[in-house]
């Protein structure tokens, strides 16, 4: 030490400063505003074994060909594994989109595989229609009650979703040719058979005036149909896609989730040529194509499939039955339902007094489920109303499920 200076105790080094943290930027302002699927919601709350769940639109899987689909797979696999394990084309495999093409042909509508697009799933043809057609701003037309995932792919491109009135048949053409004019929409939005949530089936007298309609407007119908093979009664109803007048301007969306297998995620959309390449540039930019070897082994399987949906028709037919049983001593007194021709979905709505919504916390501790009926609307609500869907459950636990839900509405 110096002579003359004092010892002095070391100072502490400074701290590091506190690196700065900027907020990173926000969400787009259509995931803020667009929420997840109550269904959705509901389904990760009662999937528990002792639940019996009608609220799911799941296809019964002890119903899967699962040998039949197995050896489709095997065979692609053992024959063309160096094509089935490549990229492909974003249109689709040639193979599929000619069966498919001759299955639509067949039923009515002209098509060739050219015509088509393949996706995965048609809730992804949804998506790429909503990329190809819409501007954020531009109004859409739906139904009231709508397909609920259809509602959330419009909410997200931005869209103005405006509900059209319609009645037991669907919508009614007067009222969508005044929609029409007052709200100039880009498109009109239609589930016609077999509909998601109601389950009614549209007559081809008004599919024959909807055609008209767009024809005389100038609008694009996107004719949504995932159900039109799962009919149990009644006389099969022309495509609006093949009606004078819509030939033009309707995009038809397919799909194989609801008669081979939702697993594959296998769907298509028939669309005009100009929006067609549209849709394919929307899909390059999402995922290049759709599987290659799901769409292989589907195309082999076509071969077999109607023998395959014959055998669900009468499983699900006989579960309908069982539901439609089973509601009037379930139900309250007052309450009304339709008797769906096909499809998945028996739609009820009980008195006003009901709200469908705030009761399911009841259903859910006797271990039922449902659909409360108001996310199925663009516009204002119906609290009364509900979806069940009877496809996924035997009779026994059909009959059992209503015992519950009886209990559950009359605690």
């Amino acid at each position: 030490m110096a002579p003359g200076l004092a010892a002095t105790a070391a100072e502490p080094a400074p701290a590091p400063a506190e690196p700065s943290r900027a907020p990173v930027p926000p969400l787009a302002a259509r995931a803020r505003s667009v929420g997840g699927s109550p269904v959705r919601d509901i389904l990760a709350v009662t999937a528990r074994p002792e639940m019996i769940n009608f609220a799911g639109g799941l296809p019964a899987p002890e119903l899967f060909d699962k040998d039949g689909i197995a050896a489709a797979f095997e065979a692609v696999l053992a024959r063309t594994p160096a094509q089935a394990l490549q990229y492909s084309t974003t249109e689709g495999e040639p193979t599929l989109r000619a069966a498919l093409a001759a299955r639509a042909t067949a039923r009515g509508l002209p098509t060739t595989a050219d015509d088509l697009l393949v996706t995965t799933g048609s809730q992804q043809a949804l998506s790429l229609l909503a990329t190809a057609l819409l501007e954020p701003g531009d109004t859409v037309l739906v139904e009231s009650p709508c397909y609920l995932a259809a509602l959330q792919v419009f909410g997200l491109a931005g869209a103005r979703l405006v509900p059209v009135p319609g009645d037991a048949d669907g919508v009614d053409p007067a009222a969508l040719e005044q929609a029409i004019r007052r709200e100039r929409p880009k498109l009109l939005y239609l589930v016609p058979t077999f509909q998601n949530p109601t389950g009614r089936t549209m007559p081809a007298p008004r599919r024959t005036e909807i055609a008209a309609v767009a024809a005389r407007e100038g609008v694009w119908i996107v004719e949504d149909d995932p159900y039109g093979e799962l009919r149990y009664d009644g006389e099969p109803v022309p495509w609006i896609a093949s009606l004078p007048g819509a030939e033009d301007r309707t995009v038809l969306l397919g799909s194989l989730s609801k008669v081979m297998a939702p697993g594959l995620r296998l769907g298509w959309l028939r669309a005009p040529a100009e929006l067609r390449r549209a849709c394919a540039v929307a899909k390059q930019a999402a995922d290049l194509h759709t599987p290659t070897l799901n769409q292989l082994a589907a195309a082999r399987y076509l071969d077999v499939l109607d023998a395959h949906v014959k055998r669900v028709r009468a499983v699900y037919g006989e579960r309908r039955d069982a539901m439609l049983a089973g509601l009037p001593d379930a139900l309250p007194p007052g309450s009304q339902w339709g008797r769906p021709e096909g499809g998945m979905f028996l739609w009820a709505r009980l008195p006003e007094s009901y709200d469908t919504l705030a009761l399911l916390p009841r259903a859910v501790e006797q271990n039922v489920a449902y659909v409360p009926g108001a996310p199925f609307y663009a516009g204002a609500p119906d609290p009364s109303t509900l979806r069940l869907c009877f496809v996924t459950q035997t009779p026994q636990e059909i009959a059992e499920g209503l015992r519950r839900l009886q209990r559950a509405l009359r605690s």
